[in-house]
């Protein structure tokens, strides 16, 4: 039996009833029913609590398998055993903020690829603050003006932020995902889950994210790093 991954449908739940399946205090639990995002794609794990039975267990994190979601408890507390009911509950603050993030990322990779052509090699966050790195041997006069300019206009602009799932032929004839995600998705996939914000940036992505761009708040550019090789790393950061 695969955890139900609730957030990749309903990335707003914070809430929900589900059933212990194991527990044990090597591995950590695993819910028939799951919204903590288990960490991928430069996302970090959600944090939050099971309630069962007038009990509260910390959840310090989470992982999955090929099958299901770990989630990790914090040392000490104690574990529900299988077949309990439990009620899940999100660290929203902490979830909010690295869906803001990761919105933010990938409107700043719609932003680079749109005006410079510029693929991203790697990305990295943290609630409210991330990276991004791009191939880019010359920084050009005004690049972060230009770059945090042409951002805040996309998070003025209030553009949906659409995630949808498509035959795996069909992301790859999307010209963005077949660039930043060919080489980085299993060849034996045969339906991918696309971050859209439409009119800007579409990517394959698992993670989870606000609803529009309006929705990230604003971001800063703070700098930009020399990485070597002609690597740019572009830090950005979120107002809390």
């Amino acid at each position: 039996m695969s955890t139900l991954r609730l957030e990749l449908a309903d990335a707003s739940l914070r809430e929900w009833d589900a059933t212990v399946v194991s527990s044990d205090p090597e591995n950590g639990i695993v819910l028939d029913r799951s919204a903590f995002f288990p960490g991928g794609g430069g996302q970090p794990p959600d944090e939050g609590v099971l309630i069962w039975g007038g009990v509260r267990t910390r959840i310090a994190g989470a992982r999955k398998t090929a099958d299901d979601v770990y989630l990790l408890p914090v040392e000490g507390d104690p574990l529900p055993p299988a077949g309990t009911a439990v009620r899940g509950a999100l660290d929203d603050e902490r979830r909010t903020a690295l869906m803001r993030t990761h919105s933010a990322l990938h409107l700043l990779n719609g932003v680079i690829y749109r005006d410079w052509r510029l693929p991203v090699t790697s990305a990295d966050m943290k609630p409210l603050e991330g990276r991004m790195d791009f191939d880019l041997p010359e920084v050009p006069d005004g690049f972060r003006d230009r770059v945090q300019e042409a951002c805040l206009a996309e998070i003025a602009a209030d553009r949906a932020i659409e995630v949808r799932e498509v035959p795996a032929a069909e992301a790859f004839a999307i010209e963005q995902v077949a660039v930043a995600a060919r080489d980085l998705l299993p060849t034996r996939l045969e339906q991918v889950r696309l971050v859209d914000i439409v009119g800007l940036d579409v990517e394959a992505d698992g993670g989870t994210h606000v609803a529009s761009t309006a929705l990230i708040g604003g971001l800063e550019i703070v700098k930009i790093e020399n990485k070597g090789k002609g690597f740019r790393r572009l830090r950005l950061r979120l107002p809390a």
